[in-house]
């Protein structure tokens, strides 16, 4: 027998994608401050987006400095700002490609987890489900 989800934990865990994770780590200082204990659905959602949040920041802080890094080689600098402006140009609406599927993936996270579902994000969704309390 599946255990129902409630619309609070629904709101809760679709706002804490669309925040970046903020959401979700304020739920959980009031869970900590009340002591209330959060369902396995709701730590799901939240460490899940915590995790693709301090990821993305980490990937683009790597990224930027392998970037810094190539273009002080003289060929290759011209090679690297063409892929450079290839995926920060507009693409949609102002959007470029790497801001695109940055927002297409939260916004399918974010629908996912107010439907009441577990998305699943390959290597992300399987760490998460072997750390969250059981």
């Amino acid at each position: 027998m599946a255990k129902q989800i409630y619309m609070i934990e629904r709101i809760v865990s679709a706002l804490s994608y669309l925040t970046m994770g903020l959401v979700g780590f304020v739920w959980l200082l009031l869970g900590l401050f009340t002591g209330a204990s959060l369902t396995k659905f709701t730590q799901y959602h939240i460490f899940q987006s915590i995790f693709i949040s301090v990821s993305f920041v980490l990937l683009s802080m790597l990224f930027g400095f392998v970037v810094d890094f190539l273009t002080i080689i003289p060929v290759i600098n011209k090679i690297v700002a063409a892929i450079m402006f290839l995926l920060n140009m507009p693409v949609f609406l102002n959007f470029s490609l790497i801001q695109l599927c940055v927002y297409l993936l939260m916004f399918y996270l974010a629908l996912t987890s107010f439907s009441g579902k577990y998305s699943y994000v390959p290597w992300v969704s399987d760490i998460i489900e072997q750390n969250i309390s059981r």
